[in-house]
């Protein structure tokens, strides 16, 4: 009898929360406006995706001010780099023998 196979990450089935962890993947560090952008959200939907991403302990996010100005900068945390390359270590095994 086949190993039961692990199941996929519920939180990064969402298309924009799984762009939001690669962007982080791949810069660690990204302030609110610049996510914004690059994960090509609204502000409320990119708000939305970074609180389950932070309950999830996926990403840890700053807001301070700066010159007065609010700025959030979000990081992806260990558990949320861990996470990520095991739902692609997933996705690979998947894709290899049809799991």
């Amino acid at each position: 009898m086949p190993a039961t196979p692990e199941p996929f990450d519920a939180v990064l089935l969402s298309q924009a929360r799984l762009g939001i962890i690669t962007v982080l993947m791949a810069r660690e560090e990204v302030c609110f406006s610049d996510l914004r952008a690059l994960a090509g959200l609204t502000q409320g939907n990119l708000g939305s995706h970074l609180q389950q991403l932070e309950e999830a302990g996926y990403v840890a996010i700053r807001k301070e001010f700066l010159d007065r100005k609010p700025r959030t900068t979000v990081r992806i945390t260990a558990r949320g780099r861990r996470a990520f390359l095991a739902h692609v270590a997933r996705l690979n095994a998947v894709a290899q023998d049809g799991s």
